[in-house]
């Protein structure tokens, strides 16, 4: 079973634009630069990093793929555990010595 969400084309508004950084003549002029609107979510991915704009199409799909995953993923419930009898005991022990320490100091005379 495939996990990638079903990304339709009617759902994204794709923008080009002139991405800025190194490239040269050829990054500076043409609009390579790819940015996708996602409408259902209002998400925004951009991909600015190659002189192709279908390499960078390619990128930004790729991580809007990935960003829909990762709202889709839920967190494991958490199962609540009970400490075990032995780090009860070692918790009240050093509670137990601590506390000794603690009666056996004296109040401070000047």
């Amino acid at each position: 079973m495939d996990e990638s969400p079903l990304i339709e084309e009617k759902d994204l508004v794709f923008t080009f634009f002139k991405s800025s950084g190194p490239g040269g003549q050829k990054k500076n002029k043409t609009e390579s630069a790819v940015r996708i609107h996602h409408l259902p979510t209002g998400m925004i991915v951009t991909a600015t990093e190659s002189r192709s704009q279908s390499v960078n199409k390619r990128i930004a799909l790729a991580r809007l793929r990935e960003r829909l995953l990762a709202l889709r993923r839920r967190p494991k419930k958490r199962v609540a555990t009970r400490p075990t009898r032995a780090s009860r005991e070692r918790r009240l022990d050093s509670k137990e010595r601590q506390s000794s320490i603690k009666k056996d100091r004296g109040k401070v005379d000047y």
